[in-house]
């Protein structure tokens, strides 16, 4: 069992560790919610269900928002606490809540933290796996939600995300070594759009191959014209975009798209951003063997640390 295996497969135990801890605590509404990649996109599943709290990228936050008053209270998310962009934020707030894997990181460590929440993923060395479910458990819980149910789905259901994800790489590798395929797209709806985001961020690393996240809506209005030779997965949830979801697959498929959907009947719509990203961590995985991709990243490093 190789490393990045290992990390994907200890994704159920790692989240019930982390639901198990009975420390309880409060994130605030109406406040910023600032991270890069998959800690921007977990705050905005969040903001879909209705939340009322800002998530934001932290690098444009700061150099396009940057208010003159410091701002009264906040969250950055960081999963490494290392992230260049999400410490640069740290001082345009009176206090913040650190969400973070590393409690010695800087993020956690800064003068003005008013609370940590620890992740409790365990060392990634690959594409966020543990850290991006743990971090919206650690929303879900401070935020006021019981994802108790939806976790023993998981756990329950843990084999049959990764059958589909290992058969999803097997048939997307057949289409590439065709030589046909003109893009290839991950679509969801509501919470699912921060879902959509991170699966092309974890495909687009592990594969090497550009990996297109939209919301299913925005997909609909324009780039369905690319569907003939394409390929699109089709996140669902039942929700209030569900059946335009189907038509919208019947549609691109008499268009010519290869469509492939992923979907957790068993929970609702708010708390299958935590079982529907699993399939991709597996898809990433087996598509990445057999492209023969032996690092995930080439690059840069895991942590984005930008130069001044």
């Amino acid at each position: 069992m190789d490393q990045q295996y290992l990390e994907i497969s200890e994704i159920p135990k790692r989240a019930m560790d982390f639901w198990n801890d009975h420390r309880t605590y409060k994130l605030p509404l109406n406040a910023p919610y600032l991270g890069m990649g998959s800690s921007y996109f977990a705050p905005l599943a969040f903001k879909y269900m209705g939340k009322q709290i800002q998530p934001e990228m932290a690098s444009e936050f700061f150099n396009y928002f940057n208010p003159k008053d410091v701002i009264p209270n906040g969250v950055i998310l960081s999963q490494s606490g290392l992230s260049t962009e999400a410490l640069w934020c740290t001082k345009m707030f009176d206090k913040y809540t650190a969400i973070s894997n590393y409690k010695d990181s800087p993020l956690c460590n800064a003068d003005n933290v008013d609370s940590i929440v620890d992740l409790k993923a365990g060392i990634e060395q690959y594409s966020s796996s543990n850290s991006y479910i743990n971090t919206l458990l650690a929303l879900f819980k401070g935020l006021g939600y019981d994802a108790k149910t939806t976790i023993d789905v998981m756990v329950n259901n843990f084999s049959e995300y990764e059958h589909t994800g290992k058969e999803m790489a097997e048939k997307i590798f057949s289409l590439l070594k065709s030589g046909k395929i003109n893009g290839i797209y991950i679509i969801g709806s509501g919470p699912n759009i921060a879902t959509a985001f991170q699966a092309a961020l974890i495909m687009s690393e592990s594969t090497k191959i550009n990996f297109n996240g939209l919301a299913m809506a925005q997909y609909d209005h324009g780039p369905k014209e690319t569907a003939i030779n394409s390929i699109v997965i089709q996140i669902l949830a039942q929700g209030p975009s569900y059946q335009r979801g189907l038509n919208l697959s019947e549609k691109i498929k008499a268009a010519g798209a290869h469509v492939f959907c992923v979907e957790e009947p068993a929970v609702k719509e708010h708390f299958s951003i935590l079982n529907n990203i699993i399939p991709f961590n597996f898809m990433a995985y087996y598509l990445a063997q057999y492209l023969n991709i032996k690092e995930t990243f080439t690059v840069g490093g895991k942590v984005t640390q930008v130069q001044d």
